[in-house]
This record gives C-alpha cells, sequence and structure tokens, in this order.
C-alpha cells in the first residue's frame, strides 16, 4: 500500500508508472470533501515560486448534479503541522473552479485515463481565462481506497494536448468547510 511519503520520494518517470498503475475513483467518494494536496515531481525552485501545499475541494452541487470543486490556497509550512487556508477578508483564498468528469471518452493522453477528470475548462471557458486549457487526470493510488489520489496536469488546446511536469497527490482531510457560488 503506497503512502503520501512514498509519493514524495518518487521522481517523474516513477510517478508516471503509478498514474498508469492507478485505479477509478467512485466520485461519490469525493463528494464534499476537502483533499490536502502536494505538488510533485517539480524543481525546488518552481515550487518556491508557486507553492507546495495546497487544497481541492469537491462539491456535488444539489442543482446540477454535478461534481464540482475548487483549489484553495494553503499557508506554505510543515507538512506534519495543521494546514491553514491563506484568507483575504474573512474568507479562504480560492481559484481555479473545475468540474469532475469521467475520463472515458474524454480527450486524455495515453497512460492517464484510468480514473476521473478535472476538467477546468468545463467552468472556466471565456477566452481569457487560463485555467480553460488545464486538465487533471485523476486516480486511486491503492486499488479501491479513494482516501489517496494521484494527479498529472496538462493542456488541451483542442487542436492537440501538451503534457507538464506537474504531478500532484491529493489525501482525503475533512468535509466541506466552505462553500463558493457557481454560475449554472
Amino acid at each position: 500500500m503506497l503512502t503520501v511519503t512514498d509519493l514524495l520520494a518518487m521522481n517523474r518517470r516513477e510517478l508516471a508508472g503509478v498514474m498508469r498503475a492507478g485505479s477509478m475513483i467512485d466520485p461519490e467518494s469525493l463528494d464534499d470533501f476537502e483533499f490536502k494536496g502536494l505538488s510533485l515531481g517539480l524543481p525546488r525552485v518552481i515550487e518556491a515560486i508557486t507553492w507546495k501545499q495546497f487544497k481541492k475541494v469537491f462539491f456535488r452541487d444539489p442543482e446540477t448534479g454535478w461534481l464540482r470543486g475548487w483549489n484553495m490556497r494553503i499557508e506554505q509550512g510543515a507538512l506534519d503541522q495543521p494546514w491553514q487556508p491563506k484568507m483575504r477578508g474573512g474568507k479562504p483564498v480560492t481559484f481555479g473552479r473545475f468540474r469532475v468528469v469521467e475520463c472515458e471518452g474524454a480527450r486524455v493522453p495515453r497512460g492517464a485515463g484510468g480514473g476521473l477528470l478535472i476538467d477546468y475548462g468545463a467552468e472556466n471557458s471565456s477566452w481569457y481565462n487560463s485555467f480553460r486549457w488545464l486538465r487533471d487526470p485523476i486516480v486511486a493510488v491503492n486499488t479501491g481506497d479513494s482516501r489517496l489520489l494521484l494527479g498529472w496536469s496538462y493542456l488541451d488546446f483542442g487542436f492537440g494536448r501538451l503534457g507538464t511536469p506537474s504531478f500532484f497527490s491529493l489525501q482525503r482531510d475533512q468535509p466541506l468547510s466552505h462553500r463558493i457560488e457557481f454560475s449554472n
């Protein structure tokens, strides 16, 4: 059984192998939960400019039935300490709204289609929003267990797809603590 510590120790080639071997995720296991996210496989200088820790929040929209979500910025610190959201105006700083869909039938690069797809384009379709091209296939690291997920980011331009060096882990943390508004 793989752990977050195991994933942190892996290089990109090894992470890609885990991605290919990953298993399907029951979408309902994500409903209304926050997952601690860790960037994996990026050079330390990139992490220093961006972040290592974040959260992905999943929310089942009662109006549409869609599984939706967003990212939450986290105060960077020791991984074994409580994770505190960055706050602005008394609310957590969120970004990158997305919708979760099945990988089957989606334009997913080879070796990344065994699970679900976080589709930022479904919630950010305007031409000026850079998230509209971003996609994150995610898989369960351990078969039948959706508490530890592995994801990988690529860009889908319609005419072609471009992989990134960015992998991430998602570890189930807590039930949904904050909700944001979506337009349907």
